[in-house]
C-alpha cells in the first residue's frame, strides 16, 4: 500500500534559489516537450514516444541556449517526461483531459526519486543542495527517522508556502473492527449530505464566506500593472485567500469521510455526473465548491485502507421520487418540494432522508444480485432494472415478484438539494 505524508518545508535562501531554478527547468522541459509533440503531430500525423522525448532532452542539454538545464538535478526533468507520457496515455484512454502548458504563476513541483535524495536520522538532503531541508513533521505517532520513502515531491504553492510529500510503500494495514452498520448517503446543496440514519451534515459554504473578500482582492490585482512587483504582491494575497478556502474544504471532507468510514461497514452513494452537472450555469459554482468528486475519491481510498466497502449505484436511480414505503414512483417532483406525501400509501417523506434510505435499499439490492454497482476500474455491469420481471412505470409500483423494493429505473437523474435541477437544467 502506498502512503503519502505531506508537511510544510522551510528552505533557506540558497535552497530556495536552487529549487526555484529546478521548478523553472521542469516547467521549460514540460512546455517545450508538449510543443514538440504538437508540431510533430501536425506535420507528420504521428505520436511521440517517451524514448524520443528522452533523446530530445539529451540534445537540449548540449545546446548553448539550454546549458542551464545541467545546473539542476536531472531526475526531476526525467520525471517530467514520464509524467507527460502518462498524461497522454490517460488522455487517449479517456481517463483524463488533454495535457496543458504549465504556468509560472501556478503551483510548482519537482519529483525526486531515490537516486536524487537521501534521508538520515529524519533529515532530508536533496540533490544539488548543500544542507538538509528544514521540515515540520505533523504526525507525532509516525517516526520520521524510520521512514524509507521511494519518492519525494517538493512543491511551492501560489501563495508562497513550501511543502514536501514523502511517498512510502507500506504493508497493508489491518482492517478496522466491523461495526455491523450500513448507511446510504445522499449528497446535495441545501445540506452537504443526508444519511439514511436521519443525520444531516450541514453545508460548510467556505467559498460563500470568503467571496466578498476574494472579489475585493481580485479587483486590487486587476488594477496593478502586469509584471510589476505590486501585482505580484496582490496575486500572492489573493492566492493566500484561495488557499484558506481550499484548506478548509479539504479539512471538512477529510473529517466527514473519516467519520463515515469509522462508523459504517458499507457505505452506499450515487454515481454523480459532476462534470455534466456543472454545465448548468445557475448551479455550476455552488456544485464546484461542494467537492462531491473529491468526497467520493477520499471515501473510496479510506474505505479500501480500513477494510470498508463503498457501493456506487447507478446515477439514473430516482431516489428522491420513489416512495420508500411502497415503491410508488412520482411522475414529477419539483426541486422546491422538500416534503411530499405518497399518493398511493399516504406516507409522508422528507425529500433528502427518503432519498438516502432509497439509496441504501438500492445498494443492498444490487449487492445481493451483483448488478448495478460499479466498482472502480471495472466495466459497468447490467443494471438491476433489466433483471426485474415487471417493468416500472411512472405512477406505478416498483415491485418484483413477492419482494417489494425500490427498482433502478433509467430516467432523469434525481439528486437532492440542487443536483436534480442541474441534471434537468432547472433553477
Amino acid at each position: 500500500m502506498r502512503t503519502a505524508f505531506k508537511c510544510r518545508a522551510y528552505p533557506d535562501a540558497e535552497q530556495a534559489v536552487m529549487l526555484n531554478r529546478t521548478f523553472g527547468c521542469v516547467r521549460l522541459v514540460w512546455n517545450k516537450t508538449l510543443a514538440e509533440r504538437h508540431s510533430r503531430y501536425r506535420a507528420e500525423g504521428r505520436q511521440t514516444s517517451y524514448k524520443q522525448t528522452d533523446a530530445a532532452l539529451t540534445v537540449w542539454k548540449k545546446t548553448p541556449e539550454l546549458l542551464f538545464l545541467n545546473e539542476v538535478s536531472s531526475v526531476p526533468l526525467q520525471q517530467t517526461l514520464r509524467h507527460q507520457h502518462a498524461a497522454f496515455t490517460n488522455f487517449f484512454a479517456g481517463r483524463a483531459r488533454y495535457p496543458r502548458y504549465k504556468s509560472r504563476s501556478g503551483r510548482q513541483s519537482a519529483h525526486y526519486t531515490r537516486s536524487a535524495f537521501r534521508m538520515r536520522d529524519g533529515r532530508l538532503w536533496l540533490a544539488k543542495t548543500a544542507g538538509p531541508l528544514k521540515v515540520v513533521w505533523s504526525w507525532p505517532d509516525v517516526d520520521l527517522a524510520v521512514l524509507r520513502p521511494t519518492m519525494v515531491i517538493v512543491s511551492r504553492e501560489p501563495d508562497g508556502r513550501w511543502f514536501i510529500t514523502l511517498v512510502v510503500d507500506e504493508e497493508d494495514s489491518a482492517p478496522a473492527v466491523p461495526t455491523g452498520e450500513m448507511v446510504g448517503v445522499d449528497l446535495g446543496l441545501k445540506d452537504f449530505a443526508v444519511t439514511s440514519d436521519d443525520d444531516r451534515i450541514a453545508h460548510p459554504r467556505h467559498m460563500q464566506r470568503h467571496e466578498r473578500r476574494l472579489r475585493r482582492y481580485q479587483r486590487m490585482m486587476a488594477r496593478k500593472i502586469k509584471g510589476s512587483r505590486n501585482r505580484q504582491k496582490a496575486r500572492r494575497k489573493l492566492a493566500r485567500r484561495h488557499a484558506r478556502v481550499r484548506d478548509a474544504r479539504h479539512d471538512f471532507l477529510h473529517k466527514t469521510t473519516t467519520e463515515l468510514v469509522r462508523r459504517y461497514d458499507v457505505i452506499v452513494i450515487e454515481d454523480l455526473n459532476v462534470s455534466g452537472m456543472v454545465r448548468n450555469s445557475r448551479l455550476a459554482r455552488v456544485i464546484s465548491c461542494s467537492g462531491w468528486a473529491e468526497f467520493r475519491s477520499m471515501l473510496e481510498n479510506k474505505a479500501a485502507r480500513f477494510g470498508r466497502r463503498v457501493v456506487v449505484i447507478d446515477r439514473w436511480y430516482p431516489s428522491s421520487k420513489t416512495c420508500g414505503a411502497c415503491g410508488h414512483l412520482l411522475a414529477h417532483l419539483d426541486l422546491g418540494t422538500r416534503q411530499w406525501v405518497c399518493p398511493d400509501c399516504g406516507a409522508r417523506h422528507d425529500r433528502d432522508i427518503n432519498a438516502a434510505k432509497n439509496i441504501l435499499a438500492a445498494g443492498l439490492a444490487v449487492t445481493a444480485c451483483g448488478a448495478g454497482a460499479r466498482p472502480k476500474g471495472e466495466t459497468p455491469r447490467q443494471l438491476a432494472s433489466k433483471q426485474e420481471t415487471r417493468p416500472v412505470r411512472e405512477g406505478g409500483h416498483a415491485r418484483s415478484g413477492r419482494r417489494r423494493r425500490p427498482t433502478v429505473a433509467v430516467e432523469s437523474a434525481s439528486f437532492s438539494g440542487g443536483a436534480e435541477a442541474a441534471s434537468r437544467g432547472e433553477a
